[in-house]
């Protein structure tokens, strides 16, 4: 992927340059790791019976994340990884818990549930062969692929190569019968919601997915979450309205109805809308999109 530098009317295409060391992409993926993939770091070279895992890592919504870094495509980066994902999954949530208070605080582990049933494996490579692309989309766990790469003059990139696209069962439309209860499924927050606001719902989760292939949908007991590499939206159903929250940053909204959410919450998200009928939508969608187009 070339990178250009723009420097009055002249483009100037940046060199690729390799790391000299797989340690060296590794320590500033970590150092930069709130930026990079809003996640917080707790470990690096992290020792289990299956070997060392290379980044342990927790991000906002509590879920654990194990970060494998490969500078060869050759070399098995998706099976390694798998293996130490077994090894987590074999751990009580206790340890997590104690090592997320050890790294992090009481005060910031407090605000984070830990989701111990939605652990997130991510593989960052310079590439990936077109047999390890094919079977990540044939297994059902989050397993998310990117790629990197490093210009001259500093310049770094990751590039999502799959981001775990949604399942088939999860792009199809939601029934309107046989509604789980399961809290942490869709449909377990639509039976929160009236039924206007379930079919509110279903039309923003439509429009919202249909903006980027490669968005990933994911649930908690709380939210149902949109991202890439970021989350950019969470929604959040209620009886008579949805509760939307976004990113940080300065919105077009000329009717003003993006609220500041208080600094003592600690979102990541801090930016807060509601939607209780259909005229708001095309107005919130607008809001939204200016939200996801801070992560790509």
């Amino acid at each position: 992927m070339p990178i250009f530098k723009h420097e009055g009317d002249q483009l100037t295409n940046l060199k690729a340059v390799p790391f000299a060391k797989e340690r060296d992409l590794q320590r500033l993926i970590e150092k930069n790791l709130l930026e990079v993939l809003e996640m917080h770091f707790l470990a690096t070279e992290y020792p289990t019976t299956k070997g060392r895992i290379d980044t342990l890592a927790v991000d906002f919504n509590g879920f654990p994340v194990i970060i494998e870094y490969k500078l060869d495509e050759n070399e098995s980066i998706i099976t390694q990884a798998l293996s130490y994902l077994h090894w987590l999954k074999e751990q009580k949530v206790e340890f997590f818990e104690m090592l997320v208070i050890k790294k992090l605080g009481k005060e910031v582990a407090g605000k984070l549930k830990i989701d111990w049933k939605n652990p997130r494996i991510i593989c960052i490579a310079k590439n990936y062969n077109k047999f390890d692309i094919d079977a990540v989309e044939m297994i059902s766990i989050q397993l998310e692929l990117f790629k990197y790469h490093y210009h001259e003059n500093g310049i770094l990139s990751i590039e999502p190569v799959n981001t775990r696209k949604q399942t088939k069962a999860q792009k199809e439309t939601i029934k309107e019968t046989d509604i789980s209860h399961d809290p942490v499924t869709i449909d377990g927050h639509l039976t929160k919601a009236q039924p206007i606001i379930q079919q509110l719902f279903k039309e923003l989760r439509t429009r919202i997915l249909k903006i980027d292939e490669d968005i990933i949908e994911k649930t908690t007991s709380a939210n149902i979450i949109y991202r890439l590499s970021k989350n950019f939206v969470e929604l959040q159903l209620n009886k008579q309205r949805i509760r939307i929250l976004l990113r940080p940053i300065n919105y077009g909204d000329p009717l003003h109805k993006v609220e500041k959410v208080p600094d003592t919450h600690r979102w990541t998200l801090d930016r807060r809308i509601y939607v209780e009928n259909f005229d708001d939508i095309d107005y919130v969608m607008k809001l939204i999109k200016q939200s996801y187009e801070d992560v790509v």
